[in-house]
Order: structure tokens, then C-alpha cells, then sequence
């Protein structure tokens, strides 16, 4: 049976959440993935939502707490530059590829992905734009575009 883009662009999503679930040791209740394609500039980011806290995939220790009080350790995530680059490396190839497929298949390519994934309803939605967002704008980029949607998730959170 041939694949259909569908198929590839389902893969390609699925892929980037398991390297941000990978990255979290499979311990977050939400990841939110941030994909940006406008002309020649690709962008990708994520955060999460651990223990009840919306945080920056740097700022994940802060969400840890050790709740079971058995007097095990608090486990500490690797959040070393060299490991967000690898996660953030892996995203934009990603995005690379779904851009490939779009071409390939005579798709347009979005111009902005939102993932959100519930962990445990093993569910991922996406929120997909066509239109282009930053490019228009002498002061607006990818990093802003992705800071206001954290912003908008942590006070939905409060």
C-alpha cells in the first residue's frame, strides 16, 4: 500500500513529539510544539505542562517536584544546552521534511503548526495557518509569535 501524504505528515508530527516527550523522560501532562515555516526561515520550539506548571523546555527542573514523599530522589532532567539543541535540531528537520512532502505532493506548505498533546489522552491536535504571520513585520518573529502563545497557555492555566 502507497503512502499518501497524509501518512507522511502524520509520521513526521508524531516524530516531533517523541523527541520532546524523549526529552522530558515521558513525564509531562501537556507538550506544545511550535512550528514556523516563512519564506527560507524555519522555526521550531516547545514547552510543556508538568506537574500542574506551564514551563520553557529549559525551566523544566523548575516544575519537578518530588511528590510521592517515599523519599525517593527528585529527578533532575537534562536541560544542557547541547540537549535542547539536539531536540530543537531534530524539530527543524522534521519541519525540513513535512515542507519536502508538501513540494512532493503539490501541497501548500503551513506557515504556522501549533501541536498540542495530552499525554494521557494520548491525543494530538494541531492548529495549522497558511497565512504569513512575521514575514510582513518589521518587529515581529518567530520567538515572538511562540512567547505569546506560552503566554496565553500558562494564564489559561492559572
Amino acid at each position: 500500500m502507497n503512502k499518501v501524504f497524509e501518512d507522511y505528515f502524520s509520521e513526521l508530527q508524531t516524530d516531533m513529539v517523541a523527541i520532546c516527550l524523549e526529552y522530558v523522560e515521558n513525564q509531562a501532562e501537556d507538550i506544545y510544539i511550535y512550528c514556523s515555516y516563512e519564506p527560507e526561515m524555519y522555526a521550531f520550539d516547545v514547552f510543556y505542562k508538568i506537574n500542574g506548571q506551564v514551563v520553557l523546555k529549559n525551566n523544566i527542573n523548575v516544575a519537578v517536584n518530588d511528590i510521592n514523599n517515599a523519599g525517593n530522589k527528585t529527578v533532575f532532567y537534562d536541560t544542557s544546552e547541547e540537549r535542547q539543541e539536539a531536540v530543537l535540531d531534530i524539530g527543524l528537520k522534521n519541519l525540513e521534511e513535512i515542507y519536502k512532502k508538501c513540494k512532493e505532493f503539490d501541497r501548500e506548505m503551513p506557515t504556522e503548526i501549533k501541536l498540542h498533546y495530552d499525554v494521557k489522552q494520548n491525543s494530538l491536535k494541531g492548529q495549522y495557518r497558511y497565512d504569513l504571520v512575521y514575514s510582513n513585520d518589521d518587529e515581529l518573529l518567530p520567538d515572538d509569535i511562540f512567547d505569546l502563545w506560552f503566554e496565553e497557555v500558562e494564564k489559561s492555566n492559572l
